[in-house]
């Protein structure tokens, strides 16, 4: 395991030797100093891998402190310890982008949470990533071989979705080859599932069939006009749901998705019926 390397900055340094050999115990190389000058000194000489900064320290504050030490290494994450609740210095801190902010009296397993947070972050979101597709990766493969409708694709697709962004989001992407290969499955089956299907979903009314290009307007959009409300409709085309995906977190910056459907866009498979539909459509308004 590798050995992280913590300067702590705290007026009363002495009083915390507890909390540094418990942190030294955990496999933490601790640097203690007494002030704010001693932390940025020692942030010029050596490299750390994250600094717990006292906020009321005299001569040098923290927040003064935490001021320089991000002037000369802007991406070393700090975290701020205070005795004070007070709104606006924590306000400040925030604002001077510290990793995490911890009130005193300070609890040992709080202490290490916080640091396991920010340095540990990723190799733990890996892990527990690629456990969690693991578990999973049966499940969807018994799913996909089976005989199932087009709601359950739906659902299948949109979880090895969520697991492919979710893989490719981990520090080394071991498990991407492994999540290629059973979209590549996937897509196979789902071939054949649309073989089978495609005809009756075009011919017969009475076929349990999903929303298709040309019924997207119809179905999803007209509705909403008889609500006599503002609408705006925003066609993207060639967006794929991985990319809606990526792209939610942002959107939702700004508005509140009140729901999300999907549909089958890919057919019917002739332009003239799927894509250029929409457009059509669009132009009779």
């Amino acid at each position: 395991m590798q050995r992280y390397n913590i300067l702590w900055a705290d007026d009363e340094i002495d009083l915390l030797k507890p909390h540094i050999i418990f942190l030294n115990n955990k496999g933490y190389d601790v640097t203690p100093v007494p002030s704010g000058a001693d932390a940025l000194e020692k942030c010029n000489e050596e490299k750390y891998d994250i600094v717990f900064l006292d906020e009321n320290m005299p001569g040098m504050t923290g927040l003064e402190t935490l001021s320089q030490i991000k002037a000369i290494k802007p991406n070393l994450p700090v975290i701020m310890i205070t005795k004070s609740e007070e709104e606006h210095i924590m306000e400040e801190a925030i604002g001077s982008k510290i990793a995490d902010y911890l009130i005193k009296p300070l609890n040992p397993n709080q202490i290490l949470l916080s640091i396991k947070k920010i340095l540990d972050n990723k190799r733990l979101v890996t892990e527990k990533t690629n456990i969690g597709y693991q578990q999973d990766f049966r499940n969807l493969s018994m799913a996909y071989n089976d005989r199932i409708g087009h709601e359950e694709w739906a659902e299948i697709y949109k979880k090895l979705v969520y697991w492919e962004l979710e893989i490719d989001n981990t520090e080394n992407k071991s498990m991407k080859d492994i999540i290629d290969m059973q979209k590549s499955e996937a897509n196979k089956n789902f071939a054949d599932f649309i073989i089978d299907n495609y005809e009756s979903w075009l011919n017969d009314a009475g076929s349990s069939k999903p929303v298709l290009s040309h019924q997207i307007m119809k179905k999803k959009v007209f509705p909403l006009l008889e609500k006599d409300q503002p609408l705006f409709f925003i066609l993207i085309d060639n967006l794929r749901y991985d990319q809606w995906k990526v792209l939610e977190s942002t959107i939702n910056t700004y508005f509140n998705v009140d729901e999300e459907t999907n549909y089958y866009s890919i057919l019917p498979t002739t332009t003239a019926y799927a894509r250029n539909a929409i457009f059509f459509r669009i132009a009779a308004f």
